[in-house]
């Protein structure tokens, strides 16, 4: 079964922010595996006492509670992020989303858990984001938003603390990085002041430059 968001009552929390800027050191490759050391810039705002953390880093490195995987329709291996977390994770991610896939999958907007295998992770959680094109972009918008917001329902409903993301859509999807870095922010910052959930740290694993200085200028 396809798991959905379940509404919660509010917290009646409201954002408190805060920057802190820290040096640190990430190891990744031209796929985000690891290789060669990069200085690492890590920016933290919090927002309703939970972290959001934008860092360059290799998300299958990420010792979370759960990284989120960019997935396709039918949960099957494909290229990008979602090729890296299968490789790194090793045989039991795609097997442990084999129950989804004999129901159909897991449709754009939504999101299913499933098993780390190898990754220093204790979970994935596998959402599918929206293919970009000119027209429905308004639809677009609200598939990648809801992206995030299923996926950090799954993570309160298994008492997950700790979540990382990717940047959902923005590889061969297409979705316009700018764009879809506002919907992340605004997305997750409105499931974090209204929800009922014990998320601690959200973090942004940004794959180069480009894409951390998108969530610096939000985040800053």
């Amino acid at each position: 079964m396809i798991l959905r968001p379940l509404r919660a009552a509010a917290q009646g929390q409201r954002s408190s922010d805060f920057i802190e800027l820290s040096q640190s050191f990430a190891q990744v490759d031209k796929l985000g595996a690891v290789s060669e050391k990069i200085a690492e810039v890590r920016l933290t705002r919090v927002i309703a006492m939970t972290e959001l953390v934008a860092v360059r880093a290799d998300i299958t490195t990420l010792a979370v509670d759960a990284i989120v995987n960019a997935a396709n329709a039918e949960l099957l291996v494909g290229g990008g992020v979602d090729g890296a977390i299968h490789r790194a994770g090793g045989p039991l991610v795609f097997e442990s989303t084999a129950h989804y896939r004999d129901q159909g999958g897991c449709p754009p907007g939504d999101a299913v858990i499933g098993a780390a295998g190898n990754l220093p992770a204790r979970y994935v959680i596998h959402t599918v984001g929206p293919i970009w094109g000119a027209d429905h972009t308004d639809r677009h918008d609200a598939t990648l938003a809801s992206c995030y917001r299923t996926s950090l329902t799954l993570a309160a409903q298994h008492d997950l603390a700790t979540i990382a993301f990717p940047g959902i859509s923005t590889g061969v999807y297409g979705f316009p990085k700018d764009r879809a870095t506002r919907i992340a922010v605004e997305s997750t910052r409105t499931w974090l002041d209204t929800e009922r959930h014990g998320i601690t740290e959200v973090t942004f694993a940004c794959f180069d430059d480009e894409n951390l200085s998108l969530y610096e200028a939000l985040l800053g």
